[in-house]
């Protein structure tokens, strides 16, 4: 079966001067834009590691695993030429870091000032529906307590 897949994945491959040769000029054009992006993104990993090694222990909240966000496993498939799998690659890789980030800048969230804001947000993360109402000011104090336990025990019941 796999020898076979190999062999359906290489006869659907497009080489590479065949594949530019078909490309539209704009997606070559901006390809070094896109890919510039790698500096800060890299640079957003290397702070997220550090931020998450010296508070996260000292608030209590556990780690995000970032292998469960970063995945980068297109690249394997037999069917995609090198540029493509280079693009498979690096957005798993941004797509995959900045769900990393958001995880760790709920948990944050939650430890720190859970309130909902004053208007709509769209998109919010899955912790953002139990914070407090903006301008509910009552007992704060106390759900701030029961959000930060609650965080900790969710978080580790994720990472397991």
């Amino acid at each position: 079966f796999e020898e076979n897949l190999r062999r359906i994945h290489h006869e659907l491959k497009t080489g590479v001067f065949a594949w530019l040769r078909k490309s539209e000029w704009r997606n070559i054009v901006t390809a070094p834009f896109i890919y510039s992006m790698i500096i800060p993104f890299v640079a957003l990993d290397i702070f997220l590691f550090i931020y998450q090694s010296i508070c996260f222990p000292l608030y209590r909240i556990p780690k995000v695993k970032r292998a469960n966000y970063v995945v980068i496993d297109r690249h394997h498939l037999g069917y995609l030429n090198i540029i493509e799998k280079l693009n498979c690659a690096f957005c798993g890789y941004a797509d995959g870091l900045l769900a990393y980030a958001r995880q760790i800048l709920s948990r944050t969230e939650m430890y720190w000032c859970p309130i909902k804001h004053a208007r709509k947000v769209l998109d919010p993360h899955r912790r953002y529906a139990r914070f407090p109402d903006y301008a509910a000011g009552e007992d704060y104090a106390a759900q701030v307590v029961a959000l930060r336990e609650s965080l900790s025990a969710e978080a580790e019941q994720e990472n397991s």
